[in-house]
């Protein structure tokens, strides 16, 4: 199976504020809010969300092409990383005198989190088109978050080419129109999106539950620490969370999630044991610092989801045979 996963290349800086931002913001001033938070670590890691996504196929078995834009300027590096992990990168564009994008992100003591988000050459995603890509190569495409033009463009050319896709554009549905938002929707194999998410597809769209499960095969909505639940047109599947062995940094967790669940899908697995792959897919990113960090056999993992969920011939099959 060839899967394409499109969406952000970034590099990630990740600070730590020892204590809670609520102790800080005051709602009566919200309209002159100027904060500062001392923070106690900064890490700068490889992310972005095509690549976490890609990252965590790539440790399952099942490494897929990256298709985003890239800078010159620190792509080398990143490059390199890819190659080790035997994930494609010949859909990546790479902008001369450009930096990869990067993202700002700090978290308090809740995992509450303050993101900031430079571009780079993420914004030349918009003279980019998924019919570079041959047809033949693009047996599942996973749309994720990009600029808001591209999303809406690799949306249309797959449903014209054919291409089934998993719709996940997260949080740039912020700045997309509930009409681009509901033909994404539409024309979906699966959507993906945490609870807030999918609240604010339901409100921009003017969807309703039935409506969403009605158009894509498989609804998914991750709920953190409670799991997931994961909706077709004929069921709602409530989706255990993996046990966490230490919270270390809750970023990356949703992109490693949709990782594995598209990982169990392609490889055959059905919507329940699918949620508990991608489940502890989860778990494993947020037991490191950093959303490229954690690392695993394919053992290794087949063995912590039978201590989690019970041994299942058809999981450990999946795993036995993969790579």
């Amino acid at each position: 199976m060839s899967v394409i996963v499109t969406g952000s290349v970034a590099y990630d800086n990740i600070m730590d504020f020892p204590g809670y931002f609520k102790d800080h913001i005051m709602p009566e001033k919200l309209h002159v809010l100027n904060l500062s938070f001392l923070v106690d670590t900064l890490k700068r890691q490889r992310g972005g969300v095509a690549a976490n996504i890609a990252y965590t196929m790539a440790l399952l078995g099942a490494p897929p092409a990256v298709f985003g834009s890239v800078g010159a300027n620190d792509w080398n590096e990143y490059a390199e990383w890819m190659h080790k992990h035997g994930i494609d990168t010949r859909f990546v564009h790479v902008e001369p005198d450009e930096f990869t994008a990067t993202c700002y992100i700090t978290t308090d003591r809740d995992n509450n989190q303050i993101t900031g988000f430079y571009t780079g050459a993420m914004a030349y995603d918009k003279q980019r088109s998924l019919t570079s890509v041959p047809r033949e190569e693009m047996d599942l495409v996973i749309i994720g978050p990009t600029e808001p033009e591209p999303i809406v463009r690799f949306t249309q050319e797959c449903q014209e080419m054919g291409v089934p896709y998993v719709y996940s554009p997260i949080w740039q549905i912020i700045r997309m129109s509930g009409e681009d938002i509901a033909q994404g929707v539409r024309g979906a194999k699966v959507v993906v999106a945490n609870d807030y998410e999918y609240e604010l597809i339901k409100d921009k769209t003017g969807l309703s539950h039935k409506d969403i499960t009605e158009h894509a095969e498989i609804v998914v909505m991750t709920k953190g620490e409670h799991g997931s639940v994961i909706m077709t047109a004929d069921e709602v599947i409530a989706i255990p969370p993996a046990r966490v062995r230490e919270i270390v940094d809750p970023v990356g967790a949703g992109d490693a999630y949709l990782g594995g669940l598209v990982y169990a899908l392609q490889a055959g697995m059905d919507v329940n044991r699918a949620g508990r792959v991608a489940s502890l897919a989860a778990v494993y990113a947020i037991e490191q610092y950093g959303t490229q960090a954690h690392v695993y056999t394919r053992d290794e993992f087949a063995q912590r989801y039978a201590e989690n969920f019970g041994e299942e011939p058809v999981v450990a099959e999946a795993f036995s045979l993969a790579g």
